[in-house]
């Protein structure tokens, strides 16, 4: 009789390590067999130099099971109060709608997708997208709206320096309002810095006194104020300058839009409209101009073009890969989106509809006069003289006592100094919100009754010449769908069009599209995470500094860094943050000189587009024909540089996919010269476990917590791109004005608006690596298993363009089409786009080396899906194969008429290939066949016929 295994024997001892890596231990010994190699070690001695192996142990906590992780986690999550917080300065509670909240903020289908470079399989954010700017010309009364940026501060930092790209004024002075929020204007000071801009912050008052090329000017301000611009903004136009307002989204639901006052640019947070405040994010922050700036604004605008068959199709309009094509000279360096985050602002707007938003602005505005009649009736004063949901107040001698009678009711006020309070309300507060509040500054038995102070009509709180006369949201899309069976169905009709991670693998190089596991996922809307203000007092908010302490400290353990700095909300961000703090420790050494930036050739667009902001000079360094920085030339640069070196950008593993063996040899040039080296994090996923960026001998490094580890993607955002730095930079990195960081200058400025960025995707890193533990080496060693497993499998047919020692690649690896392009005519993006009929994303396209197609397919794709997609890839050499014999002819054959839609099979075939091998080539597709919503998207056509609104629904007939 056989034994039954022991209690022992059946505790397995890492549980989450088999649900997140795909291919299982007989699968990896098959994929090692196809190698010709015994074992994943021997493997990684093959692939990974010598002298940067990280030869222990990760020094993390054992790995916990799913369960015991969100166990922990609720901890955590405990330790955070939930007050009802009336704060204001740009953050406010929201309902999210719950058929926004199940169906796309908790739904893999919205948030597992990619940017859509690919706009065949991305047809239903692009037209969420749509909405959301839409929403946005409508609200700002201006032409032009963009698909959003990181957050509010950052907008408005974007606008200063598009106001310098395309002001006529000589000025290099710069003016914001003293009266906008303290983060906005932090942030303003930071890109000054870099820039080289004069910042004036002062009192509009003294406007005129100052020759600008700009201005930032708050509506309403900080303190609540509303102003009439229009004499301001004349003054700024009179001298060739550009008006920039910052204006709260849901003020201008009842508010004259500033386009209307005359404003160039307008931009804000659309929080409010539905996303949760989550500490600080992420938010989609709103960006609109004039038509004229089109090709001078930042970020990414979604526009409408047609596909091969004339029909309507979606895309990325203009600067869609500008940081790549323009690197230096890009209009910025922000390379995404908050594109979850403004699909659930736009789908909000399209749930309530005009008269829904009118009504919830309404309303916010009623219960704020409400509290300004109560107030003023008993003699407080008010300092605003107009509102729309904030008050600021002069009590005098009163405040510690009311501020005591909040903290007992468990609400949090802004607290100004010199006796002043500010309250703003927001869509959760009710008329018993308002008698609390009337309790709280009058004590209880002050009298007053909400329904006879509703009766009256005394105050002026907008004033007359100031509210909104212009309609809004009169595209059908925004009437439509305020039943919630309507709006289940057109989320769902949206998600259907889009490829996602739930039901592919998205192969894309550089981009780390692994599993977003579901309880990684599910502590995001926990209320503890998702509900608390930035700027909440510290005592509320306990559970958040343990989980940020102790995710800091783990990632310090993986990296190697001394210090993290948790603020930039993008790799981008982390990129400019990472340069800033180089160039303040230059300056700290009285070596203000240090201002030239080398970068490799093969870095990625973003990282000269970040030099040039943080007012550095960018020289590239060449690589040799093996794709590896050339070392001569390296050496050549940092000589001549001298003492103008500020420092390297350098990816690890390279944007070619291979382990430089010279990078410890790279970092030490540099040094030798004064230099600072940057490494990239955006390879991070072959280093983990394996090597660690400080021990190679980089300074400062971003970490894509959205690529590495595990938050999602979007569909193009949010992420978030954290510093490790080593001891030395640690006082020059980004501090707060609000929440000051402890140990830092507290003149250490911000680059992003809330103080650890976007705080509420945090607990996505934090479960990820808890779950994980050590084995987080084994994710690193899958992901190199499975890129070398592709390029065996495909070298025949597609060749490898760069390999590192013993033949090997990294994560990833490119597949060179040159030649086949060349012999054929068949090109890069033939080959991605007939992916799509096989119901794959294409890999990266054209990048880092025009004319090929980069694949990463990380740790977490099984075999079945990796050979599912050699399959394809080899099935489509075949029909190059016919192409090139002359059974096709070159213009009519499968990969130029890629992808096909259900608008071919319904319109007579006149093809010398059958239906069949067009529409379901594998049988895979057969089975499972994934339909694109449109054929192949005109790029020329929609830049030619720029239009970035909703289209008429007669377009789609």
């Amino acid at each position: 009789m056989s034994q039954s295994p022991s209690l022992h024997q059946l505790q397995e001892p890492n549980p989450f390590l088999r649900r997140h890596l795909g291919p299982d231990a007989q699968e990896q010994q098959a994929m090692l067999d196809a190698l010709g190699v015994a074992s994943r070690s021997e493997l990684i001695e093959q692939t990974v130099p010598p002298g940067i192996r990280f030869n222990r142990p990760l020094d993390l906590p054992p790995a916990l099971d799913e369960q015991a992780a969100l166990a922990r986690l609720v901890g955590h999550a405990a330790q955070n109060q939930l007050w009802t917080s009336l704060i204001g300065m740009g953050y406010h509670a929201t309902i999210t709608p719950t058929v926004i909240l199940r169906n796309v903020l908790e739904n893999p289908g919205w948030y597992t997708a990619y940017t859509p470079y690919q706009p065949e399989i991305a047809q239903g954010r692009l037209e969420a997208l749509l909405n959301y700017q839409q929403m946005v010309i409508d609200l700002t009364g201006l032409a032009l709206a963009n698909a959003s940026l990181l957050d509010e501060a950052t907008a408005a930092a974007e606008a200063m320096a598009m106001a310098r790209r395309v002001a006529r004024s000589k000025s290099n002075a710069f003016f914001a309002d003293e009266h906008c929020h303290p983060q906005t204007l932090s942030v303003l000071k930071t890109r000054a810095e870099g820039f080289g801009f004069d910042l004036i912050i002062d009192s509009v008052d003294n406007l005129a006194k100052h020759k600008v090329f700009g201005a930032l000017l708050q509506y309403p301000d900080t303190h609540g104020e509303v102003r009439d611009l229009r004499p301001l903004i004349d003054q700024l136009h009179a001298q060739q300058a550009l008006a920039c307002v910052a204006a709260d989204i849901l003020s201008l639901v009842v508010l004259t839009p500033p386009g209307e006052l005359g404003a160039d640019v307008v931009l804000g947070s659309t929080q409010r409209f539905g996303v949760p405040m989550g500490y600080g994010g992420p938010h989609a922050a709103y960006f609109a101009c004039r038509d004229d700036y089109k090709r001078a604004m930042p970020g990414r605008i979604i526009g409408v073009s047609r596909d091969a068959r004339g029909n309507t199709a979606l895309r990325m309009a203009l600067q869609t890969r500008e940081q790549h094509i323009r690197r230096e000279k890009a209009n910025s360096n922000i390379c995404t989106a908050q594109v979850l985050l403004a699909n659930i602002a736009g789908f909000y707007a399209v749930y309530h509809g005009p008269e829904g938003l009118q009504r919830i602005a309404q309303r916010v505005h009623r219960l704020t006069f409400i509290l300004a009649a109560g107030l003023e009736a008993k003699g407080i004063k008010r300092l605003n003289q107009h509102f729309f949901d904030t008050l600021t107040l002069d009590v005098g001698g009163t405040q510690a006592a009311i501020i005591e009678s909040a903290e007992a009711a468990r609400i949090n006020l802004r607290i100004l100094g010199r006796g002043h309070l500010g309250v703003s309300l927001d869509e959760t507060c009710n008329e018993a919100t308002v008698l609390k509040l009337l309790d709280i500054f009058l004590g209880v038995d002050h009298g007053l009754d909400i329904a006879t102070l509703d009766q009256q009509a005394l105050l002026e709180g907008i004033p007359g010449a100031l509210m909104r006369r212009t309609p809004i949201l009169g595209h059908p899309v925004f009437n439509l769908h305020h039943s919630e069976t309507e709006m289940l169905r057109y989320l769902k009709q949206l998600e259907n069009k889009d490829l996602a991670l739930n039901q592919s693998m998205i192969p894309l190089g550089s981009c780390t599209m692994k599993l977003n596991a579901s309880s990684e996922m599910i502590p995001i809307t926990w209320p503890e995470f998702a509900l608390p203000h930035p700027f909440a007092p510290a005592a509320q908010v306990q559970g958040y500094k343990a989980m940020i302490d102790e995710l800091e400290s783990w990632l310090c353990a993986i990296t190697g860094f001394d210090a993290i700095c948790m603020q930039p909300n993008s790799g981008a961000q982390g990129e400019y943050a990472g340069l800033m703090a180089i160039t303040r420790y230059h300056r700290s050494r009285h070596q203000p000189g240090r201002t030239l930036c080398l970068i490799p050739s093969s870095a990625h667009g973003t990282n000269p587009a970040s030099a040039q902001m943080a007012g550095m000079e960018v020289v590239i360094v060449e690589c040799d024909e093996d794709g590896n920085v050339d070392l001569d030339d390296l050496k050549a640069k940092a000589r001549a540089a001298g003492e103008r070196l500020s420092c390297l950008m350098v990816t690890y593993p390279s944007t070619h996919g291979v382990y430089e063996e010279g990078i410890r040899e790279i970092c030490e040039v540099v040094h030798q010269h004064g230099g600072q080296v940057y490494m990239d994090g955006a390879n991070l996923n072959a280093q983990v476990g394996l090597a660690r960026p400080a021990d190679i001998g980089a300074d400062v490094s971003h970490m894509n917590l959205h690529k590495t580890f595990c938050i999602p993607h979007g569909g193009g955002g949010p992420g978030m791109g954290p510093i490790g730095i080593r001891a030395h930079l640690k006082p020059f990195v980004a501090s707060h004005p609000v929440v000051p960081v402890p140990g830092l200058e507290p003149t250490n400025s911000a680059v992003s608006a809330a103080p650890w960025g976007s705080a509420s995707i945090l607990p996505i890193s934090w479960m990820y690596i808890a779950m994980m533990g050590p084995q987080l080496a084994d994710a690193s060693e899958v992901a190199i298993l499975s890129a070398n497993y592709l390029a065996s499998q495909l070298r025949d047919a597609f060749p490898v363009l760069y390999r590192g020692r013993n033949q090997r690649v990294a994560h990833e690896c490119i597949f060179d089409l040159r030649p086949l392009k060349a012999l054929t005519g068949i090109t890069e993006e033939d080959v991605a786009k007939r992916l799509m009929d096989y119901g794959f994303h294409a890999p990266t396209m054209s990048f880092p080396v025009p004319g090929t197609l980069m694949v990463e397919p990380t740790e977490s794709e099984s075999k079945a899906e990796l050979d599912r997609f050699v399959e394809a890839m080899l099935a489509i050499r075949a029909e190059i194969a016919q192409v090139q014999e002359g059974n096709w002819p070159a213009e009519d054959n499968p990969l130029k008429h890629a992808p096909h839609t259900l608008a071919d099979v319904l319109a007579p075939w006149d093809r010398p290939y059958s239906i069949e091998q067009g529409i379901a080539p594998s049988a895979h597709a057969r089975q499972h066949k994934y339909w694109p919503a449109v054929n192949r998207v005109d790029n020329v056509y929609g830049d030619r016929n720029l239009f970035c609104a909703c289209v008429p629904v007669e377009a789609y007939r």
